[in-house]
């Protein structure tokens, strides 16, 4: 890892005990409200896909929206968000999926892809998988060209990789 990511990843803040005790959180805001850290966070995803003919980035609710829209911008691709329950205002598609604690379910719009996108699917956190699966089952539903999975942060030790669809090229910056 080159010194600049290092730097950036050496600038997440461990939040202990939140949202529960027992779970330490990543919180990626002290990295993102550096400016050299977010030009290089965004400057080294650009370079990551800027040759792979994405075509649209859809990014997780929420904090998959900072970075994924940037990012859209800079590759010159829309922007699609993949939302949890009653947020989205046309026709959409769902997918349920399981949490420790019970289920969630995320929807994305029937009209937002079609068959000829090429897909980044962006979000901050990869930990146990279940948002990212669910959501790589709602881009299946249009049958796109190709998928591409990257995480700014993976819980390595979680197994959430596991889950996901080992078809799809996914990537994560920082492994913890």
């Amino acid at each position: 890892m080159d010194v600049k990511l290092q730097e950036a990843k050496n600038s997440i803040r461990d939040i202990v005990d939140f949202p529960k005790e027992g779970i330490v959180f990543k919180d990626i805001t002290t990295m993102l409200k550096d400016e050299k850290h977010l030009n290089t966070l965004v400057e080294s995803l650009y370079e990551q896909y800027k040759d792979k003919g994405i075509t649209k980035i859809v990014g997780l609710e929420s904090r998959g929206f900072i970075l994924g829209t940037v990012l859209a911008y800079k590759l010159g691709a829309g922007f699609v968000p993949v939302r949890k329950p009653g947020k989205l205002p046309a026709p959409t598609y769902s997918e349920k999926y399981s949490l420790e604690y019970g289920e969630d379910e995320m929807f994305i719009h029937q009209d937002a892809l079609n068959s000829d996108d090429v897909i980044l699917l962006h979000d901050d956190l990869l930990a146990t998988g279940g948002t990212a699966k669910a959501s790589i089952n709602l881009i299946s539903k249009f049958n796109v060209k190709n998928v591409f999975v990257n995480f700014l942060v993976e819980l390595d030790f979680l197994n959430g990789r596991e889950k996901l669809d080992t078809n799809y090229q996914v990537d994560s910056l920082f492994h913890f």
